[in-house]
């Protein structure tokens, strides 16, 4: 593909419009099906540096606010002895952080598409509503005022961080988003690892006030830092070494291009509902991320229960957080090499088996058993957190990739409710045993709607013609 100078004119035409396009001469090709692809700016062109700070940056962010998930179940006994709340009080109050963490995703996608709210504007607000969450957590002891400041408050703010952080390496990465979105995902679980010993180890009723507060500002520096470096690049971008067309450029790039070949059009998020397939994409993340969050909330608990000592207990978690992270990194690259649908569907699987696997390390009273499965739960448990992130965008495009992920991750809200609060009534009924064999139940039931799932608009591999025209 060489320079087209009617392109190149077509595209200082299309900058007025464009809120980031840059004063740089681009052009924009299509492909046999009409996918539009702007080519020539290189991401130095558009930052200023390599784009591979758009990766670091959304991780370091991603680690900051893990906290508010994976190290919460550490700190719940003592936060129940400082306010004087139940265990389904404290329950509550992650399910509706949950709640709202996943539901910010839509309205916030759709704001940033629209041009009301940037990602660096979003990560500003995210951080100012994270510390809240801390403070409110440390100083209210009224457990519906905690649940307004943690749970919604915090949620929210977590939540514009998270999605912002995942969005953004989507768009700059769209022709190896596996790897490059398993590796931010990640820091979302091990992140929170250092917490999770404080919270076992250095978190009490005298020192609860100071401990939180001191969390809170740490998130909300981090945050800051990283945001201020946020750009999103223009809408269609497409890196200017890899033709779009025929695949050819960087080995890994075109491996991953073949496995997982880019969107047929740019969807919008109407035309991502009636395609079906993005209906069943929010359907199985409601069942799968339930199960995800039943084992965070409840593998401390049900570690202490059957007998196992507080290392234990704290160590298993922490397994679970640390593998949780790395298995995200390591599905996002295996993604790219045996594809996406066929990732998730290993990862779900694996899930549902880890869930039968604690029931029998617990009857057997084995601890290394236990940290095993604990092991195998935490892969599952994150893994197919970045599957869903990188499917979106492979099959209904990037420019509304905010909105459709959204749509896809909101389903999270729901999973918040059954995993977490509604969990535990489940154990108050059945026990931790019954509780366990439904989540693994439900993850196989996942995993078989995970297999309908198809990229719209591509029912067989089509031949691409190359055909590079001005796209106006």
């Amino acid at each position: 593909m060489t320079a087209d100078p009617i392109a190149a004119n077509s595209a200082s035409a299309h900058a007025g419009a464009d809120a980031d396009a840059t004063n740089l001469s681009y052009r924009e090709v299509t492909d046999s099906r009409g996918r539009v692809y702007r080519m020539g700016e290189t991401d130095r062109d558009i930052l200023g540096h390599s784009r591979k700070l758009m990766v670091y940056l959304p991780w370091i962010a991603m680690m900051a606010i893990s906290v508010f998930e994976y190290a919460y179940g550490s700190a719940e006994d003592t936060l129940s002895h400082a306010h004087g709340w139940t265990q389904s009080n404290t329950f509550w109050i992650l399910s509706v952080w949950v709640f709202f963490q996943a539901g910010i995703a839509f309205p916030a996608g759709w704001l940033r598409e629209k041009g009301i709210l940037t990602a660096r504007q979003a990560m500003y607000i995210g951080a100012g509503m994270c510390v809240v969450g801390f403070l409110a957590l440390s100083h209210l002891s009224n457990v519906l005022l905690a649940i307004l400041g943690f749970g919604v408050v915090g949620g929210i703010g977590s939540g514009l961080v998270y999605a912002t952080c995942i969005n953004m390496v989507g768009k700059w990465f769209p022709e190896r988003r596996g790897a490059k979105t398993g590796f931010v995902n990640g820091g979302f679980a091990y992140g929170s690892l250092p917490f999770i010993f404080i919270f076992n180890y250095a978190f009490d009723t005298a020192n609860y006030h100071r401990v939180l507060d001191l969390i809170g500002c740490y998130v909300m520096i981090v945050v800051l830092s990283c945001a201020f470096f946020f750009k999103d690049p223009p809408k269609n971008w497409w890196p200017a070494d890899i033709d779009p067309l025929t695949h050819a450029g960087k080995g890994k790039s075109s491996a991953g291009l073949a496995k997982n070949p880019p969107a047929v059009k740019q969807y919008t998020p109407k035309e991502a509902i009636r395609s079906g397939v993005l209906p069943l994409m929010w359907i199985t993340l409601v069942m799968t991320a339930g199960v995800s969050i039943f084992g965070i909330s409840f593998q401390v608990d049900f570690a202490k229960e059957v007998g196992f000592g507080p290392l234990v207990a704290a160590s298993s978690m922490g397994i679970m957080a640390v593998i949780n992270g790395i298995g995200r990194a390591v599905v996002g690259w295996l993604s790219d090499l045996w594809g996406r649908k066929l990732t998730l569907v290993f990862v779900i699987v694996v899930l549902g088996l880890a869930q039968f696997g604690v029931i029998w390390a617990g009857d057997v009273r084995n601890e290394w058993l236990f940290l095993f499965f604990a092991f195998l739960s935490g892969f599952g448990g994150g893994a197919f957190y970045p599957m869903f992130a990188a499917l979106t965008p492979d099959y209904f495009g990037e420019n509304y990739n905010a909105t459709n992920y959204g749509l896809v991750y909101s389903g999270k809200l729901i999973s918040g409710l059954f995993g977490g609060g509604l969990g535990s009534m489940v154990v108050a009924a059945w026990g931790y045993n019954g509780a366990y064999a439904l989540a693994g139940g439900i993850s196989m039931v996942a995993a078989a709607i995970a297999l309908l799932l198809r990229q719209p608009g591509r029912t067989r591999e089509a031949t691409r013609t190359p055909q590079p025209q001005p796209a106006g």
